[in-house]
């Protein structure tokens, strides 16, 4: 007696140790879990980041840009020619300089004005048969320059409008991300709580064939059955044992795969807690329909393919175009031994220069990209119109749909109700010998089924629902908007800190 105790005392603290350990996820834990955790997410939000970045350094490109570029020695000694009095001489030159630069570009006219400064010491002797002569001393040049491009369209603009244009679409992207997260994390979390409640209804199942399975046996013993009965009704009991094995099974795979998308050790021991009792909502079809037209993000980001495209126009008409480049430089240089009197003999060097690039014949290469490139910006414009016609079916599908699975919520209850009821009557009708083990495990089979699929019902109307809050960006069960620009804020706001 005392080693029974002490064995179930055992057992029962092994049951505590294994309840403690495992932990309890619910879908709103889930779902902050795999916003943090969750790969596909992670990988959208590092493009995000990506475009981002890559949009402030283009404007950090557009302030002045400042270098400063030293060349402490520069030692030479050649031998050279002079063409001028078609002598050769030797040439040591030593130079000491530095050039400081300042660059600044013109966003509305595509420009740069520069203005560089190069200050330095020198020592030059030359060897030639007249003699030789040496020079020592300071040298500066200053000189502020214009460069801009004449008859052509304005790159820097195009470039950081591009480029806002790709982090406007990876911004949707992740709030499209975010969503449809939501979608996802619920139905494996749902796969889940199906597979936990599949494997408790087939441990019923199975406690139920084991009492069969003792009435059958105690019959059997006192003569009241056939042996034949016997024999059925262990092999139910075998199959109710394997079916409870499979679903274990199911479970752990299950809960690998939600693990691994939100982000979760796979190690770790969970369970899922959730009530799926529904609600159904009465849908206003017209409003979804208006509030996905105005709303979608996927119709936004249709819009920039189609202005990324005429961006890409403005390129391909530049194939071979007339262009012209224009210089205006103004320098000052002044040299001296006397450090203070560099300036005293400086000398003034304006520059101007003006050039064209005048295309003469290119056998119609020009216009073929043009038109391959109208092809692509109305191929684009189709794309967003048939996106607007299939937002409107999609919504319109998941009303369908909904109201559909309102009325299979109702035929799935009474449908378990009455298999419950026919199930209890034939236990009845087996106890009294009126049934045969074969019969009365169909209508354990039939009750089993019959449970889950109620519970598949009401699990399916939640994701549907979903589904609809998604597609219409509507929720109509708190009958607010759903606002996918905060998810762009809580980034921008990570960002910053």
């Amino acid at each position: 007696m005392k080693r029974q105790k002490f064995i179930l005392l055992m057992l029962f603290s092994l049951f505590l140790i294994q309840l403690k350990a495992q932990s309890i996820v619910t879908l709103e834990q889930a779902l902050d879990m795999a916003s943090k955790g969750s790969p596909s997410l992670q990988s959208s939000l590092y493009n995000l980041e990506r475009t981002t970045e890559t949009l402030n350094a283009q404007r950090a490109a557009l302030k002045s840009q400042f270098s400063l570029n030293l060349n402490p020695v520069e030692y030479s000694n050649m031998r050279r020619f002079d063409a001028r009095i078609s002598q050769w001489y030797t040439n040591e030159s030593f130079t000491t300089s530095g050039t400081f630069r300042v660059d600044q570009p013109i966003l509305y006219t595509d420009g740069k004005i520069s203005l560089s400064n190069q200050f330095g010491w020198q020592s030059n002797t030359s060897d030639q048969l007249s003699g030789s002569s040496t020079n020592k001393s300071y040298f500066n040049n200053l000189n502020l320059s214009l460069t801009q491009p004449l008859f052509t369209y304005n790159r820097t603009k195009t470039q950081i409008k591009t480029l806002e244009l790709n982090n406007e679409n990876a911004m949707l992207s992740y709030a499209m991300q975010r969503l449809a997260l939501e979608k996802n994390v619920s139905q494996f979390f749902y796969n889940v709580y199906l597979a936990q409640m599949s494997l408790t209804i087939k441990q019923e199942e199975l406690a139920n064939t084991e009492k069969s399975n003792d009435i059958i046996k105690n019959k059997v013993e006192a003569g009241l059955a056939a042996k034949e009965q016997l024999y059925q009704s262990e092999v139910n009991l075998s199959t109710a044992e394997s079916s409870v094995e499979s679903a274990r099974v199911s479970l752990e795979s299950a809960k690998d795969l939600f693990k691994q998308y939100i982000g979760m050790d796979i190690f770790e021991e969970i369970s899922v807690m959730t009530d799926v009792a529904v609600t159904p909502i009465e849908v206003d079809g017209k409003k979804a329909l208006e509030h996905g037209l105005a709303s979608r993000m996927e119709l936004r980001q249709r819009q920039i393919s189609v202005e990324t495209s005429q961006f890409d126009m403005l390129a391909v008409k530049a194939t071979n175009e007339f262009r012209g480049d224009m210089t205006l430089s103004m320098g000052l240089s002044g040299d001296n031994p006397a450090l203070a009197n560099i300036f005293d003999q400086s000398t003034k060097s304006p520059r101007i220069s003006l050039g064209f690039n005048v295309p003469v014949f290119d056998w119609g290469e020009r216009k073929a990209r043009i038109r391959a490139q109208e092809a692509v910006i109305n191929s684009q414009k189709l794309n967003l119109s048939n996106q607007q016609v299939q937002i409107q079916l999609d919504i319109r599908q998941v009303i369908r749909n909904l109201s559909n699975l309102k009325n299979q919520i109702g035929i799935a209850l009474q449908t378990q109700k009455n298999s419950q009821l026919t199930y209890d009557i034939n236990l009845e009708r087996y106890k009294n010998g009126d049934l045969t083990s074969m019969d009365l495990n169909l209508y354990q089979v039939q009750l089993s089924n019959n449970k889950m699929a109620y519970a598949q019902s009401l699990i399916n109307y939640k994701i549907e629902l979903l589904n609809l809050k998604i597609q219409s960006l509507f929720d109509f069960s708190t009958n607010e908007a759903v606002v996918p620009e905060k998810f762009v804020k809580e980034y921008q706001a990570g960002i910053k800190k």
